[in-house]
């Protein structure tokens, strides 16, 4: 999840939502996440949710370990 060397890492949960896909979602929550939390050198998806209305998909989840260094 990380390429730091040496040191410490920090891991932090998020959830990334999108009413595209389960990509954008990802892709919304590292944009989202990398204004407040810096220097985030890896993630992991850890779970992919999804709202059903209708039988058709409405919202796209996923949950995200998100990693970066600690000062």
């Amino acid at each position: 999840m990380s390429h730091i060397k040496q040191g410490a890492v920090k891991v932090i949960e998020i959830i990334g939502i999108s009413s595209k896909s389960f990509d954008d979602a990802v892709k919304q929550a590292i944009a989202k996440a990398s204004k407040s939390v810096k220097g985030i050198t890896g993630f992991e998806v850890v779970k992919h949710l999804a709202s059903v209305e209708a039988g058709k998909i409405t919202s796209y989840r996923v949950v995200l370990k998100v990693a970066f260094p600690v000062k």
